[in-house]
């Protein structure tokens, strides 16, 4: 049997990296995507010593930058010829309304864009693996979440939980129009978004001094990365969900999300904005 390919991107530190220890362990390859060299080599070294894996290989990209993406996943397709999993999982939240190089509001470049522009991307190699799993992580944060087409950007009405929201619920639209689209050309691969629930990580390091005391506040609530990780890694390796696709995942159980979040009509508009943010075909 051929040996299994899996992306994670964020996979320097905090679920993501979680996430690609345990396919490691399973004896994947590991194509880590991540921003920080000197954190990224770190991480690489620390999961090859800790699962004896040494097919793990280190790609860079800021992936609030479409530029990066691209680039990025030109090198991912001159490495391999199939890609088994890939996880969506870096994110980022901001408490100043900042705009990407390409002039998109920070949050929704990096923790939606990110994903439909990689994904896009990297669709030869999805198509041209068997039963290949696509697997978003979403947030329970989606249900305060609202989405309009025409203030992307929060232009008019920024708010730190409200960007972050809107890209939370982004991220379960996309997933689910990524499955339907699937279904609909023959295509055998499955995609889904999960809530991880909170985790105590890195994640909001750079939200400012407000939201780093919030933070460390509730951090004795929160799981810890491993525990994160288990519904992201039931997805990727699970049997049990072998041809499920469309559904939101929350500890390693379908559930139900948001309605907004199951409007089939904004998922395919979303889709159909997203193409058209990145210069891209819609069609898969």
């Amino acid at each position: 049997m051929n040996q299994k390919v899996s992306l994670i991107t964020g996979a320097n530190s905090g679920i993501g990296k979680e996430t690609a220890r345990a396919l490691a362990s399973e004896g994947h390859r590991i194509l880590m995507v991540c921003r920080s060299a000197e954190r990224g080599r770190a991480a690489q070294k620390e999961l090859k010593d800790s699962t004896g894996n040494q097919h793990i290989d280190l790609f860079l990209a800021d992936l609030s930058k479409q530029e990066d993406i691209r680039r990025v996943a030109q090198e991912i397709l001159a490495t391999t010829d199939q890609l088994d999993i890939l996880v969506n999982n870096a994110g980022a939240v901001f408490t100043k309304r900042e705009l990407s190089e390409d002039g998109l509001e920070m949050t929704f470049a990096v923790n939606h864009i990110g994903y439909f522009l990689l994904t896009m991307q990297l669709m030869p190699l999805i198509k041209a693996t068997p039963h290949a799993r696509v697997i978003s992580v979403s947030s329970g944060a989606h249900t305060g979440g609202t989405i309009n087409l025409n203030d992307l950007n929060l232009q008019n009405d920024y708010g730190t939980m409200k960007a972050y929201s809107q890209s939370k619920l982004a991220n379960i639209l996309f997933a689910n129009e990524l499955a339907a689209r699937f279904q609909a050309k023959g295509i055998k691969a499955t995609s889904n978004s999960l809530h991880p629930g909170f985790v105590a990580s890195n994640f909001g390091r750079n939200s400012g001094l407000f939201f780093k005391f919030i933070f460390a506040l509730l951090r004795p609530l929160a799981k810890s990365e491993k525990k994160g990780a288990e519904t992201s890694i039931f997805l990727a390796l699970s049997p049990e969900v072998e041809g499920v696709s469309g559904q939101y995942f929350d500890n390693s159980k379908p559930v139900s999300t948001s309605a907004t979040a199951q409007d089939q009509e904004l998922g395919r508009q979303l889709w159909e904005k997203s193409a058209e943010l990145c210069g891209v075909s819609a069609d898969i």
